[in-house]
């Protein structure tokens, strides 16, 4: 049993059999289309974003594994937030808003891929990036949403 992987960035929800899965992929003699399905199902929640993809493929009985990676912090929070790019200008010009929700929600998502300890440890890393890109959370600055944590405002939204 050999096992190959292949690496591939495609958009969320909509890989194709073309550039760059199937010219990699038709050498092994696989179903392209199989596998693309499988990318797509996996990916559809990340429509439209840059997702990275694992394939694994067994040389000897054509079966195949998708594994979906981690997108960056930012990429989360501009789906959540709807954005295109981060401001210029972060701690004075604002380019979008979140709820505490999608906040968590966004933390929730990235959890499995930072060294936070809890939930709120989490809470407040995706909020550094928040204040870098410019975002606000519930119409307040990220690093004031930070203070507010530190002072257990959000206490009951992030029990574990």
């Amino acid at each position: 049993m050999v096992e190959k992987t292949f690496n591939f960035i495609v958009n969320g929800g909509k890989a194709t059999g073309g550039p760059p899965i199937g010219p990699a992929l038709g050498p092994m003699g696989v179903n392209i289309m199989a596998i693309v399905n499988e990318i797509n199902s996996q990916t559809a929640e990340y429509d439209g974003l840059p997702v990275p993809v694992d394939v694994t493929i067994d040389t000897d009985t054509r079966e195949f594994s998708v594994k979906v990676g981690m997108l960056t912090t930012f990429a989360l929070i501009s789906q959540a937030a709807g954005l295109d790019k981060g401001s210029g200008e972060p701690n004075s010009k604002f380019v979008a808003d979140l709820s505490f929700d999608q906040l968590i929600g966004v933390a929730k998502k990235k959890r499995a891929g930072i060294y936070a300890a809890t939930l709120k440890t989490a809470v407040r890393e995706v909020l550094g990036t928040c204040q870098s890109a410019g975002v606000t959370v519930d119409g307040r600055p990220a690093k004031e949403v930070q203070e507010a944590i530190k002072a257990g405002e959000f206490d009951s939204q992030l029990a574990e």
